[in-house]
This record gives C-alpha cells, sequence and structure tokens, in this order.
C-alpha cells in the first residue's frame, strides 16, 4: 500500500463548478486536499472544472462505503465537503461516519438535498411553504389538484426534485394541461446524470427571488451575502436569468427573508458548513424555493467575494483553522451580474462588438460561452446562457446606467439561422 503523509488536508466530494477552488484556498493556508469522485463520467457542466492537479489524493466514491470509510480513516481529513450538488449526499454520510462532530443532522440529510424531503421537513416545523406534491402517478396530481379546485385553475411549476440551475422547470399556464409536461420531465436523466423517478408539481409562486448565502459553524448561521434574481419565463420554460444583484444587508426585505431562512436550516437540520438558499417573497411573506447544503455555484464564490470581501470558501477555511467567523457582511462595490440571451439559435455574427463593454466605468468582467462564427443555442435556461457581463462600482446608479448599455449591446446580438 503506498504511504501517503499526514499533512493536514480537507476532502472535496465532486469538486466541480465552484467546488473548484475550495483546494487552492485550503492550500494557500498550509491544508492539503483529498479529492473524491462519484463519477468518473461527468455530466458535461463539470468537466471544464475538474483540476486533478489541486489535489494530493484522489478516490473513487463509487467504491463499496466501508472501504472508503477505511481510507480516508487513513488519511484522516479535518473536514469532509460537498464540492457541489452531486457531492452533497455522499460528504454527508462520510461526515457522519468519520466527523459527526462537524456535521449535520444525519436524519435529515434527505431534506438538504431532495425538494421534497425539504418540502416535508419544513411542514413538520409548520414553517409556510409552497404547497406541491412530488409523485410519479399522474392520477395522484389529479386527486392533489381537485383539492385546491376551488381556488379555480392556478398556474403550476413542475421540475426535477433533485436537480440543480433551472434544469427542466416548466410553468403550466392556468387552466392548461400540466400531464404532457409531467411525462417529459419523468423517467429522464436531468443536469445531474440522476434519473427523474418523480415529479415535483407546485404552486406557481409570484414574488421577489432572493439567493441566500450562509455558513453555520455549530448550529449558530451567519450571513454571507442577498441577491436578487430578475428572471423571466419563456413560454413554457421557468427560469431565464437576465440580472443577479447583490444587496446591502440593510436592504428592505432582507432582515425579513433571513430570519425565514435561518427556520429553514433549522428545519433542515443544517448545523455546520455552507447552504445556498433560495427565497420567493411573495404576497403573503417568504416561500422557499430550494435549499442545497453547499457552497453557491458557478462564478458565485468569486463575484461575492468582490462584492463582500469574503464568500463561503474563505469562511470555511477559517472555520477549519478555528479563526473567528463572522456572522454577517458589508457590501464594499454594487455587483450585478446581466445575462446574455440567445432569441434563436443559429450562427452568432457580432461577438466581437461586445469587447466595446469593457470601455462602461463599471465593467468587471465578462465570460462568454461562444464568439462570432459559433452555433449558439437559443437560451431557455441558465445553462443555455451565453454569457454574463459583471458590473461593480461604489455607485449603485452607475452599475444601474451600465447594464442598461448591456441590454442595448444585446439588442445588437445578430444570429443568423443555421443552414
Amino acid at each position: 500500500m503506498t504511504t501517503v503523509s499526514r499533512k493536514p488536508r480537507i476532502a472535496v466530494v465532486d469538486p466541480y463548478s465552484s467546488g473548484y477552488e475550495m483546494a487552492p484556498a485550503f492550500a494557500a493556508r498550509g491544508i492539503g486536499a483529498i479529492a473524491i469522485r462519484t463519477a468518473f463520467s461527468l455530466p458535461e457542466m463539470a468537466r471544464d472544472s475538474w483540476a486533478p492537479s489541486h489535489f494530493d489524493v484522489i478516490l473513487d466514491g463509487t467504491q463499496p462505503e466501508a472501504e472508503l470509510v477505511s481510507r480516508l480513516r487513513e488519511l484522516g481529513p479535518l473536514r469532509i465537503l460537498a464540492g457541489n450538488e452531486s457531492g452533497v449526499e455522499l460528504a454527508e454520510a462520510l461526515t457522519a461516519r468519520l466527523l459527526p462532530h462537524t456535521g449535520n443532522v444525519p436524519e435529515l440529510t434527505a431534506a438538504r438535498r431532495d425538494k421534497w424531503q425539504t418540502a416535508l421537513a419544513l411542514s413538520r416545523a409548520g414553517i409556510p411553504c409552497i404547497r406541491q406534491i412530488c409523485t410519479a402517478d399522474p392520477d395522484a396530481v389529479r386527486a392533489w389538484l381537485a383539492e385546491a379546485a376551488s381556488d379555480g385553475p392556478q398556474p403550476l411549476v413542475l421540475k426535477p426534485p433533485k436537480s440543480a440551475g433551472t434544469d427542466n422547470v416548466h410553468i403550466v399556464r392556468a387552466g392548461d394541461d400540466w400531464q404532457p409536461v409531467f411525462a417529459r420531465i419523468l423517467g429522464t436523466t436531468n443536469m445531474m446524470g440522476l434519473r427523474n423517478d418523480g415529479v415535483l408539481v407546485q404552486e406557481y409562486a409570484r414574488g421577489t427571488e432572493y439567493a441566500v448565502d450562509t455558513y453555520s459553524a455549530d448550529g449558530v448561521h451567519g450571513l454571507l451575502s442577498v441577491c436578487r434574481y430578475r428572471k423571466r419565463a419563456l413560454e413554457d420554460r421557468l427560469g431565464i436569468y437576465e440580472a443577479v444583484d447583490f444587496l446591502p444587508p440593510d436592504a428592505p426585505r432582507v432582515a425579513e427573508v433571513y430570519a425565514y431562512v435561518r427556520r429553514v436550516l433549522d428545519a433542515v437540520g443544517l448545523r455546520n458548513g455552507s447552504a445556498h438558499v433560495e427565497v420567493m417573497d411573495t404576497a403573503r411573506g417568504p416561500r422557499l424555493i430550494e435549499v442545497n447544503a453547499r457552497i453557491s455555484g458557478g462564478h458565485q464564490q468569486r463575484l461575492t467575494r468582490l462584492a463582500t470581501g469574503d464568500c463561503q470558501i474563505d469562511r470555511s477555511v477559517r472555520h477549519v483553522l478555528g479563526e473567528p467567523l463572522g456572522g454577517g457582511y458589508r457590501l464594499l462595490h454594487h455587483v450585478t451580474v446581466a445575462y446574455l440571451s440567445a432569441s434563436r439559435h443559429g450562427i452568432w455574427r457580432n461577438a466581437e462588438d461586445l469587447r466595446n463593454l469593457a470601455r462602461l466605468p463599471t465593467f468587471h468582467d465578462i465570460h462568454l460561452a461562444y464568439g462570432t462564427g459559433d452555433h449558439v443555442p437559443r437560451t431557455v435556461d441558465v445553462f443555455t446562457s451565453i454569457g454574463q457581463v459583471v458590473l461593480a462600482g461604489k455607485d449603485a446608479n452607475a452599475v444601474d446606467t451600465d447594464y442598461d448599455a448591456v441590454r442595448a449591446y444585446e439588442a445588437r446580438m445578430r444570429i443568423d439561422a443555421a443552414a
């Protein structure tokens, strides 16, 4: 057996998406990293963010759990963390076996990953939530709808219970037939590589949507950032991102939304580590969209650091090192992320025009998935967005003005129908 030095290490299950940044952050403080991979055929969304050079040891997360536990016991990680959505359940299970004092309530693991189990946990705790059902049986949905028939036809949202982002999230208008959408989701493989063995059917919640990122230590929750989502629907697809705005902690409704989020975290048994929580602030008050026992994905860690000077990864490093965490945040820069959408699929003819955005006073960065001459998909969800423009500055009005300029450039994008 190969001998591995007992230097301090953390373990990261599926270190993809924002999880890519975990090992380097710990390495900067003298802590090595172990990668645990739950699949060696990666979903497309994860392939560009797998960096094996970041890790001292790479383990097969698909081996029998007893063998994996034995190997980790030899390596002695200080923490076992989820790098992204697909790693949550295994990270939780391994933590319960090896480092229970650093983990969460084991009996509620499913409530921190499966949206339906989350809803059940909130209901048991008496926390208001969206009316919903998860099932593979269309008859059960019909019976559930009949119970609310006195309210008349209502719009519905249908989606997988264990996927991520806006994968296969559909809106069914009031009175329209939900059954074709139900059939389209059921039994298919979602973005996380999981089979959709059921479909989550929810009432459509209207309001302002917020993303709340937290970090908890021994049941004490700390706030890292609150973002406001600007989204729109396209036909039956719900969740096309237009913008994400980082809000100051004293912005209207932030305190009320965060108070609700703390109740949610307690209800799902989250005591340690990061959480990404999405909440719709409705006319009846905050209502949970989903809670995830992980860091927020994409570029969100770097963006949060830009906006506040801190992020979930940095707070995790401090937690492991026994340093003060901080319980809140302050906004250092007004940050808005503008998402670029393609109104049709075809060949993009003038991507180079977007270089002019760098002249905007609050321009910070741009990420484009395509360039001139590339075939681009029609944007129907966050995964088919063709790029993002990051704006940041001390003056909120200046950021808003430059956001309008980004939208003007987007309106001039030329996409020709593919031959």
